[in-house]
């Protein structure tokens, strides 16, 4: 017999239904579990190149700004839900290193760091990795909700930002944003408009509703006619895709363009916003969409209609910035909603460079296509791709396994090559408290290079990470025989008799003729 389908609510509008709830209670409940345990997939958006792709962007805005005398006043950068806070901290590892080599004055900046999930923002306050940000006031926490919240209180500084409190122009980033807010949804045909709502259905008879893949969902077509908003400027963007589109369902962001307007409020600047994500930027492609698939992973998101977001841009005056090129749906979208976009070439010019010329989308192609041959890639291809991902940590833990085929035959010249790699990927490693320990592993492979004391930093760095080991110190033992260091072997082999006395490899260790190197 089948099971009976529970109806969870019925007719409901579709920007009003339970489903927008459940997903928000999906992150309050995980926070940033749902990351660590990868339920929510975020490399996409958060990877290092993504970082150096936004630290571009923003180190031109800043420019163009140090170039029209705006100097002395802070900007702040608000990420609007930063999740584990990787790509934050991939954007100012990127950004510093510009502007300490630039040699001219550029405007002060704060990044901060937003979510609904207070959970979050103590572990970003609570992170060793973001503490020296923290400290040189590059670095500060707020809660914010894109639905409502109109004002910024910063935790560390404890300072409250108000309506038209800025004096430069706000940097907003929202990666997998937008796709997770509220959207109204209509149906367009033949030049009639009417919008939808939706009936949620699930099998799970006395359990709580806890992923949204244990739920079906049905769309119906409601009454209602223009106008549809109280913004005359919501009104004549839909007025405008009922001229334009024959047969569609579009998928309105009313609250995305409520929350640019809220936080557009906070400075007599404007704007610019830096967004990635799943979407359309082009008319043609809303055409012929059908009813909208949930895409759940964890939580659920939809795609963004950009179309709209750069539409609203233009009324305002701004200019928005959009992909040239087949983006394959992964847009990466900037908006410039500040009063003079004409004052802004070396930002257009960063977008044109870091974004179109080569962008992310093509990057997630060609990772996509490393991760297919990596059983053929010879030592120069595997530092090429991570090169090409800015030394991405995530990117190197996919490529590791091939790495190990490769370095038993390798030269000197090509270890030092590797060495410098390694370097410069555990530079931009952020710690989550994964289950794979990098550090231990590129300690490995150090050790295997014969660069013992680069192993024993790494070993260490293990350590910090995930406390003392036995197998830890045992190697670091090692690596202090190998480069003749008696004192320190002598010194450490007590203490892993003292820390671990039950370990079986002790007697390897205490077998070790000091005297026969």
């Amino acid at each position: 017999m089948e099971n009976e389908s529970i109806i969870l609510e019925q007719h409901v509008p579709f920007a009003k239904s339970l489903f927008w709830q459940l997903n928000r209670d999906y992150y309050q409940n995980n926070g940033i579990d749902a990351w660590r345990e990868d339920d929510v997939p975020s490399h996409l958006t958060t990877n290092s190149m993504v970082g150096m792709t936004y630290a571009n962007l923003i180190f031109a805005f800043l420019k163009d700004l140090a170039f029209h005398q705006k100097s002395e006043e802070i900007v702040y950068f608000l990420e609007l839900g930063a999740g584990q806070g990787r790509l934050a901290f991939h954007v100012l590892k990127h950004l510093t290193a510009l502007t300490e080599n630039y040699g001219q004055p550029l405007p002060p900046f704060c990044y901060i760091l937003s979510d609904i999930v207070e959970e979050n923002l103590n572990f970003y306050l609570d992170h060793p990795q973001f503490k020296p940000y923290f400290e040189a006031g590059l670095l500060d926490v707020c809660y914010f909700d894109g639905v409502v919240t109109k004002a910024l209180n910063l935790k560390f500084k404890e300072l409250k930002i108000d309506a038209k409190c800025l004096k430069q122009p706000l940097v907003v980033i929202a990666n997998y944003f937008f796709d997770s807010i509220p959207n109204d949804l209509f149906f367009i045909e033949n030049g009639d408009v009417t919008p939808c709502s939706v009936t949620l259905t699930t099998e799970k008879m006395d359990e709580p509703i806890t992923h949204l893949k244990d739920i079906d969902i049905t769309y119906q077509r409601m009454e209602g006619k223009m106008p549809f908003y109280e913004n005359e400027g919501f009104n004549d963007l839909i007025d405008t895709y009922t001229k334009e589109l024959s047969h569609t369902f579009l998928l309105f962001p009313h609250m995305a363009l409520q929350c640019l307007l809220n936080l557009d409020g906070l400075s007599d600047q404007g704007l610019l916003l830096i967004s990635m994500d799943k979407g359309f930027h082009a008319m043609q492609d809303l055409d012929k969409f059908p009813e909208p698939e949930l895409i759940t992973h964890g939580s659920a998101s939809l795609w963004v209609n950009y179309h709209a977001l750069a539409s609203f841009c233009f009324q305002l005056g701004g200019k928005a910035l959009l992909p040239q090129n087949s983006s394959f749906n992964l847009e990466l979208v900037s908006l410039l909603m500040t009063k003079k976009h004409e004052l802004f070439p070396e930002t257009q010019m960063a977008y044109h460079h870091f974004v179109n010329v080569f962008g992310p989308d093509d990057f997630n192609t060609l990772k996509k296509w490393s991760f297919k041959h990596i059983d053929t890639m010879t030592l120069k291809e595997w530092i090429a791709i991570l090169r090409l991902s800015a030394y991405d940590s995530v990117m190197f833990i996919a490529l590791l396994p091939q790495l190990k085929q490769l370095y038993p035959e390798i030269s000197i010249h090509e270890r030092r090559r590797i060495s410098e790699t390694f370097h410069k990927t555990w530079d931009m490693y952020f710690a989550l408290n994964e289950n794979f320990d990098l550090a231990f592993a590129m300690a490995g492979i150090f050790y295997d290079l014969a660069y013992y004391e680069d192993a024993i930093t790494f070993f260490n760095h293990s350590m910090n990470l995930f406390g003392s080991r036995a197998d830890a110190l045992y190697n670091i033992a090692l690596c202090h025989y190998q480069l003749r260091q008696d004192i320190q072997f002598e010194c450490l082999l007590l203490e892993i008799k003292k820390e671990f006395p039950d370990f079986t490899k002790i007697g390897e260790l205490t077998k070790l003729d000091l005297s026969a190197k």
